[in-house]
């Protein structure tokens, strides 16, 4: 029988946030090839910030509430500047050519500040608690969603890049960044609901 976790962990991750909306975007913006290493970076960062709730690491940041709190102001903050990159991006030449993918660190790294991973990841370690110890549990957690969220990046990513050929007018692409931006904004508010 398959564990109920993965069903979890594929809703809670295919389920728009920020690592949909960049991913799609990049995937738009740059094609499916050069925003690979930004999408491995995810893959790698969310399957260790969810190996690290197995561990216990979210009751260590309930413990510390400055910290906590200094998490979510580097969330939100990072969310935002991120969103103004979008709303100002541009597929004018001089400008285009500077702009790039995240790389796989920038990504990886951007999961310690996700909201929504780390939502996902402590719902799912509460609801779906393995019978193995604090390292089984990490390994269980990181695999599972290490290997669902790989899926589920190579569809939003394929999906941005396939929007590239509806984005043919600089009107189209600037709804399209704008709304990405909005969507991508909202969730720096939602860091601290």
């Amino acid at each position: 029988m398959l564990d109920p976790l993965y069903g979890f962990v594929f809703f809670g991750l295919f389920s728009p946030g920020p690592n949909v909306i960049l991913l799609t975007s990049s995937g738009a913006r740059f094609g499916l090839r050069r925003t690979l290493p930004h999408l491995f970076g995810v893959v790698l960062g969310v399957g260790i910030t969810a190996g690290l709730t197995g561990l216990g690491i979210a009751a260590l940041l309930r413990q510390a509430p400055m910290l906590e709190l200094a998490l979510k102001i580097a969330a939100s903050l990072w969310m935002l500047y991120m969103a103004w990159g979008l709303w100002t991006a541009d597929r004018r030449r001089g400008k285009a050519d500077r702009d790039r993918p995240m790389t796989l660190i920038e990504a990886a790294l951007f999961q310690w500040v996700n909201p929504k991973v780390w939502a996902v990841a402590l719902a799912a370690a509460s609801a779906y608690p393995g019978l193995s110890g604090p390292w089984g549990e990490a390994l269980r957690l990181g695999s599972a969603f290490s290997g669902i969220n790989l899926g589920v990046c190579l569809f939003w990513t394929s999906a941005g890049a396939l929007l590239t050929f509806l984005l043919t007018t600089p009107a189209a692409w600037r709804v399209f960044t704008r709304i990405m931006a909005v969507a991508l904004a909202s969730f720096s508010v939602m860091v601290f609901l």
